[in-house]
Protein backbone atom coordinates (compact mmCIF):
# COMPACT_ATOMS: atom_id res chain seq x y z
CA UNK A 1 0.00 0.00 0.00
CA UNK A 2 1.21 3.40 -0.94
CA UNK A 3 1.59 6.15 1.45
CA UNK A 4 -0.96 8.70 1.63
CA UNK A 5 0.25 11.78 3.23
CA UNK A 6 -3.07 13.53 2.99
CA UNK A 7 -4.87 10.36 4.11
CA UNK A 8 -3.07 9.89 7.26
CA UNK A 9 -3.01 13.78 8.13
CA UNK A 10 -6.83 13.21 7.91
CA UNK A 11 -6.88 10.56 10.50
CA UNK A 12 -4.90 12.72 12.65
CA UNK A 13 -6.91 15.10 15.22
CA UNK A 14 -6.01 18.32 16.86
CA UNK A 15 -6.99 18.77 20.55
CA UNK A 16 -6.50 22.74 21.23
CA UNK A 17 -5.82 23.38 24.94
CA UNK A 18 -4.38 19.83 26.06
CA UNK A 19 -2.69 19.11 28.16
CA UNK A 20 -2.72 22.75 29.07
CA UNK A 21 -3.78 25.89 28.12
CA UNK A 22 -2.13 27.05 24.92
CA UNK A 23 -1.06 23.66 23.46
CA UNK A 24 -2.38 22.10 20.43
CA UNK A 25 -2.04 18.79 21.08
CA UNK A 26 -1.76 16.32 17.68
CA UNK A 27 -3.20 12.85 18.28
CA UNK A 28 -2.72 10.38 16.45
CA UNK A 29 -5.07 7.67 18.50
CA UNK A 30 -7.72 7.47 15.52
CA UNK A 31 -5.12 5.77 13.32
CA UNK A 32 -4.85 3.12 15.55
CA UNK A 33 -8.75 2.33 15.00
CA UNK A 34 -8.86 2.96 10.90
CA UNK A 35 -6.68 -0.39 9.57
CA UNK A 36 -5.83 1.19 6.41
CA UNK A 37 -4.12 4.14 7.85
CA UNK A 38 -2.47 2.23 10.53
CA UNK A 39 -1.10 -0.17 7.76
CA UNK A 40 0.26 2.71 5.69
CA UNK A 41 1.78 4.21 8.50
CA UNK A 42 3.56 1.21 9.63
CA UNK A 43 4.60 -0.02 5.89
CA UNK A 44 5.74 3.06 4.72
CA UNK A 45 8.65 2.48 8.11
CA UNK A 46 8.90 -1.43 7.27
CA UNK A 47 9.92 0.07 3.87
CA UNK A 48 12.34 2.89 5.05
CA UNK A 49 14.28 -0.24 7.28
CA UNK A 50 13.82 -2.77 5.66
CA UNK A 51 17.37 -3.35 4.28
CA UNK A 52 19.12 -0.87 6.98
CA UNK A 53 21.90 -2.09 9.27
CA UNK A 54 19.69 -1.19 12.31
CA UNK A 55 19.61 -4.10 15.12
CA UNK A 56 17.24 -2.54 17.94
CA UNK A 57 14.01 -0.14 17.81
CA UNK A 58 13.65 1.91 21.03
CA UNK A 59 10.25 3.37 21.00
CA UNK A 60 9.05 6.40 23.77
CA UNK A 61 6.19 6.03 26.21
CA UNK A 62 3.42 5.53 25.33
CA UNK A 63 2.47 6.29 21.67
CA UNK A 64 5.77 5.53 20.04
CA UNK A 65 5.04 1.31 21.64
CA UNK A 66 2.21 1.14 19.34
CA UNK A 67 4.50 1.76 15.83
CA UNK A 68 7.34 0.58 17.05
CA UNK A 69 6.40 -2.66 18.87
CA UNK A 70 4.56 -3.85 15.14
CA UNK A 71 7.88 -2.33 13.57
CA UNK A 72 9.94 -4.97 15.57
CA UNK A 73 7.93 -7.47 14.98
CA UNK A 74 7.84 -7.08 10.91
CA UNK A 75 11.48 -6.58 11.08
CA UNK A 76 12.48 -8.80 13.38
CA UNK A 77 14.42 -6.60 15.55
CA UNK A 78 14.71 -6.36 19.81
CA UNK A 79 12.63 -3.77 21.06
CA UNK A 80 14.07 -1.44 23.72
CA UNK A 81 11.07 0.58 26.08
CA UNK A 82 11.97 3.58 27.47
CA UNK A 83 9.46 4.91 29.95
CA UNK A 84 8.46 7.46 32.45
CA UNK A 85 9.86 6.78 35.87
CA UNK A 86 8.82 4.37 37.93
CA UNK A 87 7.22 2.33 35.24
CA UNK A 88 9.53 -0.62 34.55
CA UNK A 89 10.80 -3.09 37.15
CA UNK A 90 14.45 -4.08 37.89
CA UNK A 91 17.60 -1.67 38.09
CA UNK A 92 17.27 1.37 35.82
CA UNK A 93 18.75 4.21 34.41
CA UNK A 94 17.27 7.78 34.25
CA UNK A 95 17.29 11.12 32.52
CA UNK A 96 15.13 14.10 33.45
CA UNK A 97 14.41 16.51 30.64
CA UNK A 98 11.83 19.85 30.10
CA UNK A 99 8.82 19.23 27.32
CA UNK A 100 7.52 22.52 25.66
CA UNK A 101 4.96 22.37 29.04
CA UNK A 102 6.60 20.93 31.89
CA UNK A 103 9.39 18.86 33.44
CA UNK A 104 9.36 14.81 32.93
CA UNK A 105 12.21 12.09 33.48
CA UNK A 106 12.54 8.74 31.37
CA UNK A 107 14.38 5.08 32.18
CA UNK A 108 15.60 2.17 30.40
CA UNK A 109 16.39 -0.91 32.13
CA UNK A 110 20.29 -1.24 32.57
CA UNK A 111 21.42 -3.56 29.70
CA UNK A 112 18.50 -3.31 27.76
CA UNK A 113 21.04 -2.71 24.99
CA UNK A 114 25.05 -3.58 24.34
CA UNK A 115 28.16 -1.31 23.37
CA UNK A 116 27.72 -0.66 19.30
CA UNK A 117 23.44 -1.28 18.74
CA UNK A 118 22.59 0.77 16.27
CA UNK A 119 19.21 2.09 17.20
CA UNK A 120 16.45 3.40 15.50
CA UNK A 121 14.71 5.68 18.20
CA UNK A 122 10.53 5.96 17.27
CA UNK A 123 8.13 8.43 19.05
CA UNK A 124 4.87 9.52 17.53
CA UNK A 125 5.68 13.22 17.72
CA UNK A 126 9.06 15.38 17.42
CA UNK A 127 8.30 18.59 18.86
CA UNK A 128 11.00 20.58 21.17
CA UNK A 129 13.23 17.83 20.67
CA UNK A 130 13.74 17.46 24.53
CA UNK A 131 12.27 13.60 25.11
CA UNK A 132 14.18 12.46 22.27
CA UNK A 133 17.43 13.97 23.40
CA UNK A 134 16.68 12.03 26.89
CA UNK A 135 16.15 8.87 25.32
CA UNK A 136 18.95 9.18 23.41
CA UNK A 137 21.32 9.90 26.33
CA UNK A 138 20.12 6.69 28.45
CA UNK A 139 20.85 4.80 24.66
CA UNK A 140 24.18 6.41 24.72
CA UNK A 141 24.96 5.79 28.23
CA UNK A 142 24.79 2.18 27.04
CA UNK A 143 26.76 2.61 24.11
CA UNK A 144 24.01 2.77 21.43
CA UNK A 145 24.73 4.75 18.69
CA UNK A 146 21.63 6.58 17.04
CA UNK A 147 21.10 5.33 13.67
CA UNK A 148 18.07 7.64 13.24
CA UNK A 149 15.03 9.11 15.15
CA UNK A 150 11.72 8.57 13.61
CA UNK A 151 8.24 9.89 14.10
CA UNK A 152 4.63 10.01 12.95
CA UNK A 153 4.79 14.01 13.02
CA UNK A 154 6.93 16.25 13.16
CA UNK A 155 6.31 20.11 14.15
CA UNK A 156 9.14 22.13 12.87
CA UNK A 157 8.33 24.96 14.46
CA UNK A 158 8.98 23.79 17.90
CA UNK A 159 12.50 23.40 16.37
CA UNK A 160 13.41 19.86 17.81
CA UNK A 161 13.74 18.11 14.26
CA UNK A 162 16.32 21.06 13.85
CA UNK A 163 18.28 20.70 16.99
CA UNK A 164 18.21 16.74 16.17
CA UNK A 165 19.83 16.96 12.56
CA UNK A 166 22.10 19.67 14.13
CA UNK A 167 23.72 17.43 16.64
CA UNK A 168 24.26 15.20 13.95
CA UNK A 169 20.86 12.70 14.06
CA UNK A 170 19.19 11.97 11.07
CA UNK A 171 15.93 12.25 11.69
CA UNK A 172 13.11 11.04 9.71
CA UNK A 173 8.73 11.76 9.78
CA UNK A 174 5.88 10.75 7.99
CA UNK A 175 4.29 14.17 8.02
CA UNK A 176 4.85 17.83 9.52
CA UNK A 177 2.60 20.40 10.73
CA UNK A 178 4.14 23.58 9.77
CA UNK A 179 2.86 27.10 10.65
CA UNK A 180 -0.55 25.64 11.81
Amino acid sequence: MLYDDFYVKSLIRTVEDWPKPGISFRDITPIFSDPKGMRMVVDAYVHRYIDSDISHIACIDARGFLIASVLAYELRKPLILVRKKGKLPGKTISQAYALEYGEAELEIQEGSVHEGAQVLLFDDLIATGGTLFAAMSLLKQQGANIKEVAAIIDLPDLGGSQKLQSSDTPVFALCAYEGE
